[in-house]
């Protein structure tokens, strides 16, 4: 897509982008999807004033208790599985997914969102939680490198790919761990809005990035 398709596509509609949320959910592996996204939409609106915003970024979770990530900052939902904004993009992070993997309703959900979305994309073990939802099924993806060995064990139809920042398969897209995030989600941004606003939005965020 080029950056005046990005931007025509843009005017017609904002993309909604949820972001699910848990507890021991790393931290890093939601903050740096929620930046790039929010980031993106702050610069496109110094880029292009007056227009429509590209994306609205929601925090979605089982329910609206706090979620306590990983390394304990607190974390209020947006939205509960029951009052979430059907997604275009939904992002699934890492951490400790054990427990969440496990829940069925997270699994209904998250197959449900994922279902209805344009893109679906993980960040570092959030593969796991797709793969238990059903959503990826084989393929190439990847994860941590800590986590790769247990990802091959665990779903052994799957092509877990090494020594890559992240696996783009047009509708699925994974990522490697915690800061793999952020440039999986700049290449999101290239591929929804141009790669003027992904650079843009680099360039704010002060992190090296290069399509």
């Amino acid at each position: 897509m080029t950056d005046a398709t990005a931007a025509r596509t843009l005017t017609a509609n904002t993309l909604n982008i949820a972001i699910l949320v848990f507890d021991e959910v790393e931290a890093l592996d939601l903050a740096g999807p929620y930046e790039v996204f929010t980031t993106a939409t702050r610069m496109h609106k110094r880029l292009q004033p007056g227009a429509p915003a590209p994306f609205a970024v929601q925090c979605v979770a089982r329910s609206l208790a706090p979620v306590q990530a990983r390394a304990g900052l607190r974390v209020l939902p947006d939205a509960d599985f029951a009052t979430a904004i059907a997604p275009d993009v939904l992002v699934v992070p890492g951490g400790v997914v054990d427990a969440t993997a496990a829940c069925a309703e997270t699994r209904a959900w998250v197959a449900r969102a994922a279902q209805g979305a344009q893109i679906t994309a993980s960040v570092c073990t959030g593969a796991f939680i797709l793969a238990a939802a059903g959503v990826v099924t084989g393929g190439p993806v990847t994860t941590h490198w800590e986590d790769i060995a247990d990802l091959r064990a665990q779903f052994p139809a799957l092509q877990v790919q090494e020594n890559v920042r992240w696996v783009d398969r047009g509708t699925l897209v994974t990522s490697a761990g915690i800061s793999a995030g952020i440039d999986m989600s700049l290449h999101l941004v290239t591929r929804l809005a141009g790669a003027g606003l992904s650079q843009r939005t680099a360039r704010q965020m002060d992190t090296p990035w290069k399509e």
